[in-house]
């Protein structure tokens, strides 16, 4: 009968779903990230930013705290293992624990079929969105483990994840294979509390597709035509999703996948 909840403790959600957490975000310079920041110290969290780019760190900090929410920041390269452990270990040092995660930090390449990927190409796929999930969850689980005890990690996958994807197959199967390493993590650290999940978020209005649609004109708007809500997501919108992932609202769910698609999976 190990870790049976109770239903007589205070509800930390009523406040807000983070209230009391200590919660770090990768690639939260912008996009999804950003916006998880943003969200995750609205709901009560102390907030640790990690991305490549100081600048937008920085900016992103200041409007948390002009706001009235608690954040810091680490310039952090995914690629890099020390990097990754300095940002987990910045966070401890800053607040004291790490409480939970939003992996949310990715790359994408321009679109292209299988034979035509250059290898360059999937090897920095697999170097950020997978090697790079799989040291960032590493590291967060021996946060956890040392300080709060238990805990919740969210990683970032894709509706692309979830069939195939002939226009992105490189970077579709990193996160296919993030999916995996999400499983598998819920299954080994669930006995000791920590729960592990990841989002698959459909079209969302970001930089990468933008991107993805300035090199393929008109591929949001056909996008948006195969998603019943007919059209793509804001940022915020992904990042409730991981919010009420992390949050003990969610506590009876782990090694999930949650399509945040506005039906396209349907």
């Amino acid at each position: 009968m190990d870790n049976v909840r109770t239903t007589d403790a205070p509800d930390p959600a009523a406040a807000g779903l983070l209230v009391g957490k200590v919660a770090l975000v990768t690639g939260a310079g912008r996009g999804i990230g950003a916006a998880a920041a943003r969200l995750f110290a609205r709901e009560g969290a102390r907030v640790l930013l990690a991305a490549r780019t100081r600048g937008q760190l920085e900016a992103v900090s200041e409007e948390i705290r002009a706001a009235g929410g608690t954040a810091e920041y680490a310039v952090c390269d995914l690629a890099v293992a020390a990097d990754v452990r300095a940002a987990v270990e910045r966070a401890v040092d800053l607040y004291g624990r790490l409480d939970v995660a939003f992996n949310n930090a990715a790359l994408s390449v321009p679109p292209a079929p299988v034979d035509q990927v250059p290898e360059r190409d999937l090897d920095e796929l697999y170097t950020v969105n997978l090697k790079g999930t799989w040291l960032a969850v590493s590291a967060e689980v021996a946060a956890i483990r040392a300080t709060a005890g238990t805990g919740a990690i969210v990683n970032n996958s894709s509706v692309g994840s979830l069939m195939g994807n002939p226009a992105l197959p490189a970077y579709a199967a990193m996160k296919r294979a993030v999916n995996s390493l999400t499983e598998s993590a819920a299954i080994a650290y669930g006995p000791e509390g920590i729960r592990v999940n990841a989002i698959a978020p459909g079209t969302t209005l970001t930089e990468m597709v933008r991107a993805w649609n300035d090199h393929s004109p008109g591929v949001v708007a056909q996008l948006n035509a195969r998603t019943p809500l007919r059209r793509a997501a804001d940022p915020d919108e992904i990042a409730q999703a991981a919010a009420w992932l992390l949050s003990e609202r969610a506590s009876y769910v782990t090694g999930t996948v949650l399509p945040v698609d506005g039906g396209m999976q349907a």
